[in-house]
This record gives structure tokens, sequence and C-alpha cells, in this order.
């Protein structure tokens, strides 16, 4: 492999790596109807491993029904889901990968019609809108009960850590801010208050997997709403999360108002890359900076020791490595760059220094609940079938349950 700060072995708690790349959480839409593993998703996680993906984190799967996101996600809530994710876990160790299961209750930002969510306060969601009742202790309990729960899974289907999802506006997002945690109890009220629930649901977790399993967290540290989380309150969380037992800390926003909070768009296009990936609008405009929450890492570095892994926008192989030999991060993590090129890291590894292909067009994001997982501008027909669908109105059909074939058979 080549002599880069990326290519050094990586540890996260009981977990070696053979490289400090991560591919992010990133949602598939690839599960069957009721959240079972299938073909297209074993073939996914295996074609990263075979690549050399140091570290694989799972999309979001829900680990109770009423956190389920939206159609075809994947779910880790039942005992009947263990043989498919089995298959998960069996692939991406046939090429000696490693890969965290994420644990996510979407709170009231579920877009499922007819389910029923839960959040800490009755406040309207700020991705979606929605507004359900405030939480009861005893579904309070039941849904950290239902991490837990789900982390036991994890480990009888034999992943190789949990990667608790408290980020991105989902319930323990939720629980974090002063915007949608309004309560006056125990789960709430004060800074200290909101750090309950991430903290109660980090130690279920930890108490229901062995000691050779990594336990880490995917944590919002500032909302992206005005108004919001500041950031030094979720730098103050994340020391206390680490002090809890967290292996690692995965750094991002908190409360969203758009997907592109987390997902800047055109990361790094200058107007000669947009014009050679047909955005024709992106060639008088300034492209986004990468490493966009580099800093939020940095504010975290001063409070822990633990490994921080740095989401957001690396584009480059001289920022990825400048982040790692610099110690802002310990592990760089990318999603969308890893849809368009699954071999990116032997791309990285045989002298690669040019940007990803990615250009965060943000298309995949679109189709999030409407077509599986892919890069909607490669091949070129693509961008002609993203056209078409969304001319005849396709997106104005979302989060529905999908009852064709769901990416081949189910396990």
């Amino acid at each position: 492999m080549a002599a880069s700060a990326l290519f050094q072995p990586g540890r996260i708690g009981p977990v070696s790596t053979a490289n400090r790349i991560v591919r992010a959480g990133t949602s598939e839409t690839a599960a069957g109807d009721s959240g079972e593993i299938t073909d297209e998703l074993v073939e996914i996680y295996e074609t990263l491993a075979r690549n050399h993906v140091g570290l694989i984190f799972s999309g979001h799967m829900f680990c109770h029904p009423r956190g389920r996101y939206a159609a075809r996600q994947v779910g880790i809530h039942d005992d009947r889901l263990l043989p498919g994710l089995t298959r998960l876990a069996e692939a991406v160790h046939r090429h000696g990968g490693k890969v965290f299961a994420q644990l996510a209750h979407a709170g009231s930002q579920s877009r499922v019609a007819g389910n029923l969510p839960l959040a800490p306060s009755p406040i309207p969601n700020a991705l979606t809108g929605r507004i359900v009742n405030a939480a009861s202790s005893d579904e309070i309990h039941e849904a950290i009960a239902a991490f837990a729960a789900g982390a036991a899974r994890a480990a009888r289907a034999g992943f190789d850590g949990v990667h608790i999802h408290g980020a991105n506006g989902y319930l323990i997002s939720e629980f974090s801010s002063p915007l949608t945690n309004q309560r006056t109890d125990v789960w709430g009220g004060s800074p200290e208050g909101r750090d309950a629930f991430v903290v109660e649901v980090l130690k279920a977790v930890r108490n229901a997997t062995p000691a050779d399993m990594a336990v880490t967290v995917k944590l919002g540290l500032e909302d992206a709403v005005p108004g919001g989380m500041q950031l030094s309150e979720g730098v103050r969380r994340g020391g206390i999360v680490a002090a809890a037992g967290a292996d690692a800390i995965e750094v991002s926003c908190n409360a969203m108002r758009f997907p592109s909070d987390s997902a800047k768009q055109y990361v790094a296009v200058s107007p000669v890359r947009a014009l050679g990936d047909l955005l024709v609008h992106r060639l008088l405009s300034s492209p986004y900076p990468e490493a966009y929450f580099l800093e939020p890492a940095r504010q975290l570095r001063t409070r822990v020791s633990k490994p921080i892994i740095l989401v957001g926008g690396m584009r480059t192989p001289a920022i990825m490595e400048g982040m790692v030999e610099r110690r802002d991060a310990d592990f760089v993590a990318l999603a969308r760059p890893f849809i368009r090129e699954p071999d990116l890291v032997l791309k990285l590894a045989g002298g690669r220094r040019g940007p990803v292909a990615c250009t965060s067009c943000n298309l995949c994001l679109m189709h999030e609940s409407h077509h599986s997982l892919r890069c909607w501008r490669v091949p070129r027909r693509r961008l002609l079938e993203h056209a078409l669908y969304r001319i005849r109105g396709g997106f104005h059909e979302a989060h529905r349950p999908n009852t064709a074939k769901a990416g081949g058979r189910s396990a």
C-alpha cells in the first residue's frame, strides 16, 4: 500500500483496521419491505470490502418499528432479520474487511406514512415539519432498550462493532437540542438533562455487546437550525460521551433543515470539473470548501483522546492526509464518493492525487426512498432517467412502501 497517513493501520477500541479510510453510513434504499437484507445490499458491502475500505459503517438501521426513517431501510429490530444481517457481515469478512452496524431511531424525522414516531417534545421537525406527541417515560425507556436489543443482534450477526446514530436530526439529536427538547424532567431542562438520553443509550448498548466489539457514536455537535444547539454544548457533550465508554466519535451536525446541511453540494468542484460532469449551472460558481466539519472536530479534540472520525466533504488526498497527519482526526469517512467509485481506496493507494470523481450533486439523495443507491451521473444515461422520473412527478410519490422486487432475494 502507499506510504501515506491514510494507509497506516488504525484501531478503534478492540477493533483494528488496515487503513484510516471509513465508508460513512449511507442510505441505500435497498432492503426488503420489512427491512430484510437483500442480494443488492450484500453486493454493495462485499464490493466495498473487496476494494480495501478500512472500515464500513452500515446505512442507518432502524432499531424499533416506530423509529423507521423510510421505505426500504434496513432493520435490526427483529430476530427474523438475523440471517440476512449475518450474510452481510460474512460478505465483508470474506475479504478481510471490518463492518459496524449503525443503529438508529428516526424520532419525529420518520417519513413513513402511518407510522407513530416519538420525540422528546411536540415540536415540528425542522426537516420534515412532522409534529408528534412528547414521549412518555415508558416510551423513552423502550427506545433505549431497542438500541440495546439492536446492538445484541449485531453481535449475534457477527458485526465488528456498532455505531450509534446520534446526529442529523434523528431521535438522539432531538434529545440533544434545546430547540426540540423542551422537557423539564430528567431527560431535558438543561444541557446536563439533554445529555441523559445519548448517555443512557450508550451505556445500554455497551452492556449488550461483548468486550471484543467496538461501540462508537456519530454525534451532532451543533444544530444547523438558527437559534439551536451551539458548538460549545456539543463539544462538551462529546467529552461526556467519550468518558461514558464510546470507543470513537464521528463528528457531524445535529438538527437539520435540509439534507444538504450534512451533505454539502459541489464540494471542491471547480468550473472545469463542473463542465466535465455536465454541471452547467455551476460554471460561474466557486466550489464549496472541503472538510466542512473540521472546526467542530478540532474543538472536540481538545476534550477527548479517543479516536475522532471526520466526515463531511473530504475530496482530495492532500486534505485527507493532512487531517490524519495533524491528528485533527484519526480516520476520514466518505459516503457519496464511494457510490461513484467503490474502488476509491485502491486508486488512492496507487498514488492518485487528484480529487475524487464525485461532484456532490446530491442526485443520490434526491432518489432516497425512490430508487436503490447509485450514482446518477454515470453512466450518462442515468441523467436522462433522472430527468424523466422528475418530469413525470416521481418525486411527489415519496416514502411509500415498495412492494416491487427490492434488490434480489431477501435473507
